[in-house]
């Protein structure tokens, strides 16, 4: 997030200058983030070579979303405790354990578990780096800059993902998506362990029972959602799971409520826009990673395309979040996040509703002039939804707010591609697929515009309502 120029990097401590501790930090993050994109693109290698059933497929992306997700705020506390450096080091080479072991996976089993792996990992580190770049620059006018250009290192990453994912696979297999992770990985300790200093532990709370119970009802979410076409809605492991999930939901919400040591400060919700935006943040996942998942296997399933072309194809309707980007601090900036928020949601429900209406055989052009469109009101949308939370929780509670909106997004993508994956199972053609897997990303994507339209003011407009 951040640059800082004074001094020369050396083992007792002090913040190196330049680029370098940018650089080393991007490696890891560049590195999970072009994972979560590129898998996409190997599932129809990765279902072919191991027999994976489409279950199995949503399984493979969603197994890392969940322990990604679940221990999002874990690996945060543990930074506190432990220190950020100490616990960067420890996920990024669980990661590349995790991608090892995908690489070799012999069966669609061992893949998943592999990739459940990769989640803890990063769990650990990508918070943890975010707080060492912060540190790593002091002036704050440099810190604003690298975290500039970190956001854009990100996008540009996420965006290149299915592209990357698509030489790989076409090259060397599905197998070197996950084993590029290793020398790149290994390349990302050895500079961390020389050039990044240690940020100061400090003491922060870690109520066990809380993350165990969202831990579990995350994971009976997923069961649930995953599953049920398999076993049957009504069949007894699914409506166990479900009970499952509904309990532990409840007790996380007492205890968030009433519990001597919250997860999330009690502060935060003193305004509903705090969780509106994070409603928000879950909604825009669920339609961008649903889309996502729908997206690579119907070109490949239904159009016939390879991983190199289906890579090629997603190239420029992914690069586009990151022109909505750019384009949204200066909609904010001149007329606050409620505008760009608002105008972006609605813009991406109404084509995502022209889209429920495409077959199969619709021009490549106009479902990508259509998806691309939609995708750059999201990324005018993101930006403005995470000023929200940050206005909301101030310089007292940012760390957690930003937690929050991270994990509920994340939580949102494993949502998504459920549901679109459920979708899939049981309409027997592409012809019934797409409206109705479209149909629900537009719905999503209307129920975040109407939760704009009644919940977010911009902070002018909210204390002239309180007042």
């Amino acid at each position: 997030m951040a640059a800082q120029c004074p001094t020369p990097v050396n083992l007792a401590g002090t913040a190196p200058s330049g680029l370098l501790p940018l650089v080393t930090l991007a490696i890891g993050f560049v590195m999970a983030m072009l994972d979560v994109t590129a898998v996409n693109v190997a599932l129809a290698d990765i279902s072919h070579s191991l027999r994976v059933p489409l279950s199995g497929l949503v399984w493979v992306v969603d197994g890392y979303t969940l322990t990604f997700a679940a221990l999002l705020l874990v690996g945060g506390a543990l930074a506190d405790r432990y220190g950020a450096k100490t616990v960067y080091l420890g996920g990024l080479a669980l990661f590349m354990l995790g991608s090892a072991l995908c690489g070799a996976a012999p069966d669609g089993n061992a893949l998943i578990a592999a990739r459940m792996l990769q989640g803890v990992g990063s769990a650990l580190f990508m918070p943890s780096s975010l707080s060492l770049l912060t540190h790593a620059y002091q002036d704050d006018r440099v810190r604003a800059r690298m975290l500039g250009t970190w956001s854009a290192i990100v996008a540009v990453a996420a965006a290149m993902g299915p592209l990357v994912g698509g030489v790989l696979v076409d090259r060397y297999g599905w197998r070197s998506v996950f084993l590029i992770n290793l020398p790149v990985g290994l390349l990302g300790l050895l500079l961390a362990q020389s050039v990044i200093p240690a940020v100061p532990r400090h003491w922060r709370a870690l109520p066990v029972f809380s993350h165990v119970l969202g831990i579990g009802g995350l994971a009976s979410l997923c069961f649930t959602l995953i599953e049920g076409p398999v076993y049957g809605w009504t069949s007894a492991p699914i409506l166990t799971s479900a009970a499952l999930f509904a309990t532990a939901l409840a007790l996380l919400v007492r205890r968030e409520r009433r519990g001597a040591e919250p997860l999330l400060p009690r502060a935060l919700f003193d305004t509903p826009r705090f969780a509106a935006a994070n409603a928000i943040g879950f909604l825009i996942n669920f339609s961008a990673f649903g889309q996502l998942f729908l997206l690579s296997l119907f070109l490949q399933q239904a159009r016939g395309s390879d991983a190199l072309h289906t890579g090629l194809q997603l190239l420029p309707v992914m690069a586009v979040f990151s022109i909505g980007n750019l384009l949204s601090g200066r909609i904010t900036a001149r007329w606050g996040a409620r505008l760009p928020m608002l105008g972006g949601l609605l813009l991406a429900t109404a084509l995502t509703a022209l889209l429920a209406g495409m077959k199969p055989d619709t021009p490549y052009l106009l479902l990508a002039l259509a998806v691309a469109v939609a995708n750059w009101g999201v990324g005018i949308a993101i930006p403005a939804m995470t000023t929200t939370v940050m206005q909301v929780a101030g310089r007292s509670y940012a760390n957690s707010a930003a937690a929050a909106l991270n994990a509920n997004r994340q939580i949102g993508a494993l949502v998504g591609v459920a549901i679109v994956g459920s979708i899939l199972h049981a309409a027997s053609g592409w012809d019934s697929r797409l409206p109705l897997a479209f149909g629900a990303i537009s719905l999503a994507y209307g129920g975040a515009a109407l939760l704009v339209w009644r919940y977010i003011r911009n902070p002018a407009q909210s204390r002239s309502v309180r007042a």
